[in-house]
Order: structure tokens, then C-alpha cells, then sequence
């Protein structure tokens, strides 16, 4: 299910330095760009039709966010995946989804959940078509769900904080695994949970959820330090 180098997409509102940096970091994320591939700036300039100079600027930005490393006398390079890069951020994830559930239960409205569910169904539905982009747009919109369903803005502002690293993960995740099914599984049973209003099994389920996925895409990493698998 992996894609294929997305062509520039220029937007009359952004400068091209802007819509340049995205492009890359969404190569990056979406594993088009793989950890520890070389970032050559007149490759992607040409791939992308632009000059060397707005390839430079998005490679410092995607630096300081950490999606990509700078060796001296060698160049840029997609960051790595540690098994400790998924624990550090997916242990907080596991512990925010945790918390947003629980508060989601107790003040999610009827609408919402009704909501909730029918995302739940899609994502579901997205799977048996074996529809990449919609897999993952649907699971990133049933979690926005829940997380904009605890009113609670400092809890949004820290979850944003981590999106493009997580999104990198769940990317990774639905690419590699072919545990799809299962994630459909837990989100209807996430979603039950909240609609019986029971804060505990929520924070239960969706806490498990996440380290389900941390357990695999350790398993992944592991795999591919020992040379059996291609990250």
C-alpha cells in the first residue's frame, strides 16, 4: 500500500517555501522517504521542480522537528526509528488516549457519539476496500474525535504538540501490519464504551489500543536492526 512520491501541490496561499517543506515532510512521514535515506537537495529540487533553496530550508525545518538528522561532511538523512523514539512517544500517547476516552464518555453528546461510531464504521469499511488514504484518514478522525469530545483545550494543545510524530507511527503502522482489523475492532469497542458512559473500561480499551501498536512497531524495529525485515 506504500505511495509514490507526491508531485507538488502549490497553493496560491502559501509560499512555495512552505508548500516545499510540507511536501517533503509528508514524504517523510508517509514512509516515501525512508529512516536513514540520504535527503539529497538536488534530487528533491528536481523531483519537485523548485530550486536547491526551498529543499534547504525545509530540510533545517524538518531538523528542528526531528524528522530529519545533519552529519557533519555527510549530508541530511530521514531520521531513524528507535525503539526508544516509539516508547517515548507512544507511552504518552497511550496515557492521553487513556485520559481523552475516560472524559469522553462522561461528556461526549448523543450527536457525537452517534458520530463516533459512524467513524468507526468507516474506517471498518475503508478497510475491507483496501482503501489506504481513507484507512488512515478515518482513524485520524475518530481519535480527533474523542480528544475535541473532553472540551479540555491544554489536553488538545499537548496532543497536537506530538500529531506529526504519531502520525509518522500510525502510517508506518497500517503499512506494515496487517493488524488492520483488529484496530477496527478496538475503535467499535472504544466507541461502545463511551456510548455506555463507562469512563474506566474507555480509558481501559483506548489506553490498550495504543500499546498494541507499540508492541508491534517495537517488534518492527527489532526485526529490522537484525536485518530480517525492510523498515
Amino acid at each position: 500500500m506504500e505511495k509514490d512520491f507526491l508531485e507538488l501541490k502549490l497553493d496560491n496561499y502559501k509560499p512555495l517555501r512552505e508548500v516545499v517543506f510540507e511536501s517533503v515532510r509528508g514524504a517523510i512521514i508517509s514512509g516515501v522517504l525512508k529512516p536513514g535515506e540520504r535527503l539529497m537537495e538536488v534530487q528533491l529540487a528536481e523531483k519537485l521542480g523548485v530550486s536547491r533553496t526551498p529543499i534547504r530550508e525545509a530540510i533545517r525545518k524538518l531538523e528542528l522537528e526531528g524528522l530529519v538528522i545533519m552529519l557533519p561532511r555527510k549530508g541530511a538523512y530521514v531520521a531513524d526509528l528507535s525503539i526508544k523514539d516509539i516508547t517515548d512517544v507512544l507511552e504518552i500517547r497511550a496515557a492521553l488516549e487513556g485520559l481523552a476516552s475516560g472524559l469522553a464518555a462522561l461528556r461526549m453528546t448523543e450527536v457525537e457519539i452517534e458520530e463516533l461510531k459512524l467513524t468507526a464504521l468507516h474506517f471498518s469499511q475503508a478497510i475491507e476496500a483496501d482503501d489506504f488514504d481513507e484507512i488512515v484518514q478515518m482513524d485520524i478522525e475518530f481519535h480527533d474525535r474523542i480528544f475535541k469530545a473532553t472540551r479540555n483545550e491544554k489536553l488538545l494543545q499537548i496532543t497536537n504538540n506530538l500529531r506529526e510524530q504519531v502520525q509518522r507511527f500510525r502510517i508506518m503502522y497500517i503499512n506494515k501490519s496487517n493488524k488492520s482489523k483488529e484496530l477496527a475492532k478496538e475503535h467499535f469497542e472504544i466507541a461502545e464504551a463511551i456510548s455506555g458512559r463507562d469512563m474506566d473500561m474507555a480509558a481501559e480499551i483506548a489506553k490498550k489500543h495504543i500499546e498494541n501498536a507499540e508492541k508491534y512497531m517495537m517488534k518492527m524495529v527489532e526485526n529490522s536492526s537484525e536485518g530480517n525485515n525492510e523498515f
